[in-house]
């Protein structure tokens, strides 16, 4: 068996205490999460092969789409889900949901109001979208 004096055993803990410091775990970032129902008031139903379009936009940023989905319907309304990394997330941006339904290429229904989300505390929102005339 080696034996250490007392001083050098001090000064390997405490080397190993300061290794061990710098081993810290980052946790990543959770994702954000924006989710809700797109739907209609009108008592309609759709004709077959509908499409709805869901996007959440910057609406400071015209043509600026962050996130978006594309999928064929048979009523609504309709749940949607985004889940955005942090990091592509800014503060000042007044971010929205938009949505509209298409009929053999042809807009039907969709959003006229805007649908804020994120940046105002809300996760989850309620699109409502209006026939268009």
């Amino acid at each position: 068996m080696i034996i250490i004096n007392k001083g050098i055993q001090l000064a390997v803990v405490a080397l190993i205490a300061m290794m061990l410091h710098g081993c810290t775990t980052i946790e990543p970032e959770k994702p954000i999460i924006v989710n809700g129902y797109a739907g209609y008031a009108e008592k309609i139903t759709l004709p077959k092969g509908c499409k709805i379009n869901i996007a959440l936009i910057d609406f400071n940023t015209p043509g600026a789409i962050i996130a978006q989905k594309n999928f064929d319907i048979a009523r609504v309304p309709v749940p949607f889900k985004f889940s955005l990394p942090a990091g592509l997330i800014s503060r000042g941006v007044d971010y929205g949901v938009v949505a509209m339904i298409t009929y053999q290429g042809n807009a039907i229904f969709q959003t006229y109001d805007k649908f804020r989300v994120i940046n105002n505390g809300q996760f989850t929102t309620q699109v409502l979208m209006k026939r268009v005339k």
